[in-house]
């Protein structure tokens, strides 16, 4: 089990060294950021009033990662991270869907890289569906109505 919760500073540090792991940011199609652009880009989604953004901690205590929602334009995005030593044990879905029990807003979107499968089941798993490709797309985009 796991719970969500608002973000604490003590969770930056963690997240930084997560978004830091070079495979994690191949598997998800994202560059690391050094230090400084790390802090600037939480500093803008902490600020953001649109956004929703909790922090993921595993029935131990243990900070397993973060999931938000945002807007890019028109358009609400659901995004999330786990930390390496917390994939493949259904903490990702867990945390899906609790998150869509408080994100209430939708269409919800998500764009994966292909080659990301696991972030595929989880989002099919519940419920986001796969939007047609499009000549433009690098990502499969995925939305979620209900």
């Amino acid at each position: 089990m796991i719970s969500l919760r608002p973000v604490e500073p003590d969770d930056l540090p963690v997240f930084f060294a997560d978004q830091a792991d070079a495979g994690a940011a191949a598997l998800v199609g994202l560059p690391s950021r050094d230090r400084e652009a790390f802090d600037a880009h939480w500093e803008r989604i902490l600020a953001d009033p649109t956004g929703l953004i909790r922090t993921i901690v595993t029935e131990e205590g243990e900070v397993a990662g973060n999931i938000l929602s945002f807007l890019r334009g028109d358009t609400r995005e659901i995004g999330y991270w786990l930390g390496r030593s917390f994939w493949g044990r259904g903490i990702a879905t867990q945390a899906v869907t609790e998150f869509l029990s408080i994100e209430t807003r939708r269409p919800l979107h998500a764009g994966v890289a292909p080659h990301n499968t696991g972030s595929l089941r989880v989002l099919e798993k519940c419920g986001f569906t796969r939007l047609p490709p499009s000549a433009d797309d690098d990502l499969i985009l995925l939305h979620r109505t209900t």
